[in-house]
């Protein structure tokens, strides 16, 4: 991605979204667009215009962390955009020779958190990249995603694809819409931390090609992380269930691995479901290990 055209559109929508009564200024005059003008942006972070119009123009090289935080507090960004606006700075500057060797190896995956995984026997758990392609899972994970899956058992799979490209996407999702934006403000976190992973421009690059409501999302320039809630999921054999999700970060190495794991309240019709998941789970093992023989 161009790092000046992302500053320029994650601006100009930022701006766009702060009405002057919300900045508390007083709204002269007719508006042809939305939001703040620039005069008015750049007065509520204390710098000039012409510096703030360089800025949105693309070119964050150079800009302080104060004049940062600044324009975050001028355009009431939330702590995770705050963070990109940041992580965009950093981008604009040379990349570090590290950065530019493309990462074509996938990870080691250590035994300990193969172990970790195959451990939890009660919940669904997942080991994810940055690129979100699923790197390992456990038996239960394997079931509950079982869609995602229906090429084979064969890993890395990648969600990003699967929510996109996949036909039965929508309906294991019920509330797809809600669950792709999400994923799309998450991928755009990924890309701002690893603006120079080829793999990951390629994914983005695929998808906005294939994909027109991810092109939409990706235009919106929202940016979101995924750390723990609920995700409504329709399973095939189960039928419907609301999981409760946490997104555990592993931290060392190049990349960044995460842990994912659902769980629901015993007694609930979730957990219910869970324990009919694990059951049609040895199910499809049993059967699968029969046909083997």
């Amino acid at each position: 991605m161009d790092n000046s055209s992302e500053v320029r559109a994650f601006l100009t929508s930022r701006r766009a979204k702060v009405s002057p009564e919300q900045a508390g200024i007083p709204a002269y005059g007719s508006r042809r667009v939305a939001g703040l003008r620039r005069g008015e942006v750049a007065a509520l972070a204390g710098v000039s215009v012409e510096y703030y119009t360089r800025l949105e123009r693309g070119n964050l090289a150079g800009a302080s962390d104060g004049v940062l935080d600044a324009l975050a507090r001028a355009l009431r960004l939330d702590e995770t955009e705050t963070e990109h606006l940041h992580r965009l700075a950093r981008a604009a500057g040379p990349a570090p020779a590290r950065a530019r060797v493309r990462r074509d190896k996938a990870p080691e995956i250590r035994p300990a958190i193969r172990r970790v995984l195959d451990s939890m026997t009660g919940v669904p758990a997942f080991l994810r990249n940055h690129r979100f392609d699923i790197l390992a899972a456990n038996p239960l994970g394997m079931a509950l995603y079982a869609p995602m899956f229906t090429a084979g058992p064969a890993l890395p799979v990648n969600s990003m694809r699967f929510t996109f490209l996949d036909p039965h996407a929508q309906a294991f999702y019920p509330e797809w819409a809600q669950v792709a934006r999400s994923a799309v403000a998450a991928l755009r976190v990924a890309a701002a931390r690893n603006p120079h992973d080829q793999q990951l421009m390629n994914l983005i690059g695929e998808l906005s090609m294939r994909s027109e409501p991810f092109r939409t999302m990706w235009a919106a320039q929202d940016v979101y992380v995924h750390r723990h809630g609920t995700k409504r999921l329709r399973h095939p054999a189960i039928g419907e269930m609301d999981l409760a999700f946490e997104a555990l970060e592993l931290p060392g190495g190049d990349e960044t691995l995460t842990v994912l794991t659902y769980a629901a309240e015993p007694g609930t019709p979730a957990g219910d479901g869970l324990e009919l998941l694990a059951t049609w789970a040895a199910t499809q093992q049993a059967g699968t290990a029969a046909a083997r023989d």
